[in-house]
Parts: structure tokens; C-alpha cells; sequence
């Protein structure tokens, strides 16, 4: 029996799983809007920068109740940052690996996600698999990218000539009107 084809776009979660399903490809990264507004504005994604996803579905059998649905997502993307030290571009390769149980409903869900280390998401009659890869592209982002050693150096303070002077303390006419008048 031929598989059946599964549409990421509109990924139904529960017939993926129960038939082990296994998707894979590449999406433009100038399609991940919100990953390319993270980019350097001088290093903007070329038509042939893409990022790169798998999707596998597991339906795991449960002793007196019903399967498990998981999916299991990872992607990788390469994308110029900007430097938070130097505000020059910076090539980062972004990797996110994740596994998502599915619960019945939303009230199942925040209590399966309160008592479990894993990602627990509710059930969808259809779910964006490429909104999910861009949602952990994002989460998987440095939160301080920086080189490790700038290209360009970095601009050193102007000279002490600039510096203002260092102005008296407001305290110290306090100090000598509570010692009192000297003798």
C-alpha cells in the first residue's frame, strides 16, 4: 500500500503519526518573513539561502488509554546577524531539534505541560509545519550574537580632551558648614 502524502502546510497531526510518517525539505528563508526580519539589514537572505526541515510522526501505544501523537521537528537555517558588538554581519548556522506530544484539547494540553518535561501542544485538524520550523528557528536564535574576535576593530573613546572636567562634590560645603566655623 502506497503512503499517503501529508501536505506540511496543512499537516494532519494525528493521521501523520499513525502512519509513522516522514517528511523532509527545504522552505526559501525570504518565505520565514518573521526570520529574515532578525537578519542583518545589509546581509539580507539571497533567493538560494533556504532552511532545511524534517518532521517525523510517532504514535506511541499507551497501556489503558489511547496512543500518543508526537512529531518530531528539526531544522537548520544559516542566517548573518547582526554583531552586538561591532553591528557588523554575523553568519550564524542555527539549529533547533524539538519533540512535541499532542493532547486532545487545550485544557488537556496545559496540564499535560505543567506535569511534563516535554513540549505539549493541543490537537489541530491542521497544522503549519513551516510556521513551526520558523517559530524554533526563532527560539533557537543566539540571544547575544557576537564574533568572536571582530573583523573590524572597535572604535576607542575619543581623547581626555573631551572629557569634562570633574565637577566638586555638592556634599562638601555641608560637611564644612556641620564642622562648624573655623577658629
Amino acid at each position: 500500500m502506497k503512503p499517503r502524502p501529508f501536505d506540511p502546510l496543512h499537516l494532519a497531526v494525528a493521521a501523520f503519526a499513525k502512519e509513522a510518517g516522514e517528511l523532509d525539505g527545504e522552505w526559501p528563508l525570504a518565505s520565514l518573513e518573521r526570520l529574515v526580519d532578525a537578519a542583518h539589514a545589509d546581509a539580507k537572505p539571497a533567493n538560494c539561502d533556504v532552511a532545511r526541515w524534517r518532521a517525523v510522526g510517532e504514535s506511541r501505544p499507551m497501556r489503558g488509554a489511547p496512543a500518543q501523537v508526537w512529531l518530531h521537528l528539526s531544522a537548520e537555517a544559516s542566517l548573518s546577524l547582526i554583531c552586538q558588538r561591532c553591528l557588523a554581519p554575523l553568519l550564524e548556522h542555527i539549529e533547533a531539534r524539538r519533540d512535541f506530544l499532542f493532547a486532545p484539547d487545550e485544557a488537556s494540553a496545559a496540564e499535560l505541560d505543567a506535569d511534563s518535561e516535554d513540549d505539549v501542544l493541543a490537537m489541530t485538524r491542521s497544522l503549519d509545519l513551516r510556521a513551526l520550523v520558523e517559530d524554533e528557528l526563532l527560539l533557537a536564535l543566539p540571544l547575544v550574537p557576537r564574533h568572536p574576535v571582530c573583523p573590524e576593530p572597535l572604535p576607542v573613546p575619543a581623547d581626555d580632551a573631551e572629557i569634562e572636567p570633574e565637577r566638586p562634590n555638592p556634599f562638601a560645603a555641608l560637611a564644612a558648614l556641620k564642622r562648624g566655623p573655623a577658629s
